[in-house]
């Protein structure tokens, strides 16, 4: 009798670890996985509470410059799917990505899908910063929603086409509503000069001129020679530049240097570039992010 007790006793508790088990195993389903913040953000919008997204970016950081620990390497390894935004943009976690991809996990480079533009100069390079144009955010909406729907097991496909449709839509009003503060600004005085090459795609979208950048390139990892900043300086005289926009996770010590070298009265404001702020901070979600920016250029520039 005592046998036959303990044998249901262990059998009861066999149970319960498998049953513990498959629950953990369940709150571990390893989800998608974004590199950068603003894609993170509007990945959430998508998925949202279907699966876990796991967002490697802190707020605040710098895209071409962040690293990451050997757990979230390993989470990399393990997702369903990795969004990442390609074009050379994070070149700290690139290596880790291509790991992920070495592994079978299926990866998705936004920028590549979205009609990307060339950064001005010798080199030419794949301009990584296609989030400054909201109708190309509107494009990568419906192409991760269909990431989604494609790689990521058991998860409604209409209810995540429904939020993309939805979220697309916001993106959308806050394009209508960047076009019309733009064209208030004189087109004499949509002139932009940034702490690096972040901002053609905004400038093709809505008719403005880049005249430079502080940092001749479009990573924050390069840095400026003399020379660079004496021919900036030359065209920022030339086409009476009033304001520089700064990377608001950045120092701003560059451009106000060219400030000085330039001898004229130039303000120095910051933008939300390249990654989102903490809530509260200003641009915690995409959306957010480019109603600040659209009212800090037009206020730059005197609309």
């Amino acid at each position: 009798m005592k046998r036959t007790a303990t044998r249901a006793v262990l059998a009861l508790i066999t149970a319960l670890l498998t049953l513990t088990a498959c629950s953990a195993g369940a709150q571990q389903r390893p989800g998608v996985v974004v590199t950068t913040n603003i894609l993170g953000d509007i990945t959430r919008q998508i998925v949202g509470d279907d699966v876990p997204v796991s967002v490697l970016m802190t707020p605040g950081a710098d895209p071409h410059s962040f690293g990451i620990s050997a757990q979230q390497a390993a989470e990399l390894e393990q997702a369903d799917l990795v969004v990442h935004n390609g074009l050379g943009l994070e070149e700290g976690v690139q290596r880790n990505v291509q790991a992920a991809v070495a592994e079978g996990v299926p990866a998705f480079a936004v920028a590549e899908h979205v009609d990307p533009l060339k950064i001005a100069g010798p080199d030419s390079q794949p301009d990584p910063h296609f989030w400054t144009d909201p109708s190309r955010v509107a494009r990568a909406v419906d192409l991760i929603a269909d990431q989604v729907v494609a790689h990521v097991d058991g998860i409604d496909a209409a209810a995540v086409k429904a939020r993309a449709a939805q979220y697309r839509q916001q993106v959308l009003a806050v394009e209508a509503e960047a076009a019309q503060r733009f064209e208030r600004i004189p087109p004499k005085q949509r002139k932009l000069v940034t702490n690096h090459h972040v901002f053609g795609y905004l400038a093709q979208r809505y008719g403005f001129e880049v005249i430079g950048a502080v940092i001749p390139s479009g990573t924050t990892l390069a840095s400026p020679s003399a020379s660079d900043l004496s021919s900036l300086a030359d065209a920022v005289r030339r086409a009476n530049v009033r304001t520089i926009f700064a990377d608001s996770s950045q120092p701003d010590r560059l451009a106000r240097v060219l400030a000085e070298q330039a001898g004229i009265d130039v303000r120095v404001t910051p933008l939300f570039t390249e990654s989102l702020s903490e809530p509260g901070g200003g641009a915690a979600t995409y959306l957010e992010m480019t109603r600040a920016n659209t009212e800090a250029i037009t206020s730059g520039l005197g609309a």
